[in-house]
């Protein structure tokens, strides 16, 4: 994918354009509220950010806020950069999760074209984060998922992807990682609970996860 690159755009603008681009692929709606919920800023910063974006035509706002075209190139360049340096930073460097994901956070305003290119024939072309989130500009077709909260007990499954909503919650990746919760592994439903908990087995350890995380994480049976 050809880089997306305007110097006048302060890391503030592609950081912004890359929440709204996260917020809308996990169908989450895309206000002021949700946008600070996720920068960890206040409204009112968030309203005038989101002014100055759609003065430099990056936004529109029409009770919901989305992205432009220039706007979605803009943050596509973004989370492309951000998941391929999380894919290096774990794969190459052997970093954790949790690790990655800050890391990856400063990486992506800095990373050139020719390292962007470099990384991907390094990593050989992957087509998703460790977390199995795509990246933009990669060769990838999702497969038919569903979340895991709505197996029923008894049901196999494969992780297929932690979408970037728990990515951003307090010790979520840290948890998911040491149970083994990671795309790729395979288990089994063994127990669900009324307060939505779903107990799952995994590499012969047994493991439950809260409502929040279970409704999120998708798999395929």
């Amino acid at each position: 994918m050809a880089p997306y690159r305007t110097p006048e755009y302060h890391p503030a603008f592609e950081e912004y354009c890359e929440a709204i681009y996260e917020l809308n692929e996990d169908d989450v709606d895309v206000i002021q509220a949700r946008i600070a919920e996720r920068l960890e800023v206040s409204r009112p910063a968030v309203s005038e950010m989101i002014r100055k974006l759609e003065g430099e035509g990056l936004v529109a706002v029409d009770g919901r806020i989305s992205l432009t075209g220039d706007g979605l190139r803009l943050a596509e360049s973004v989370v492309r950069r951000h998941r391929l340096a999380e894919r290096f930073l774990t794969d190459v460097l052997k970093l954790s999760w949790a690790e990655a994901h800050k890391e990856a956070g400063k990486w992506e305003h800095v990373i050139s074209q020719n390292v962007e290119e470099a990384m991907d024939k390094l990593l050989g072309a992957p087509t998703t984060c460790p977390h199995g989130n795509p990246i933009p500009g990669a060769d990838y077709t999702a497969p038919v998922s569903s979340p895991l909260g709505e197996l029923e007990v008894g049901s196999a499954f494969v992780v297929n992807r932690i979408p970037e909503e728990l990515e951003f919650a307090p010790g979520m990746l840290e948890f998911l990682e040491s149970a083994d919760i990671l795309p790729g592994r395979a288990g089994v439903i063994t127990a669900t609970s009324p307060d939505g908990t779903t107990t799952v087995e995994v590499g012969g350890a047994h493991v439950g996860i809260g409502a929040f995380a279970s409704a999120r994480i998708l798999v395929t049976t």
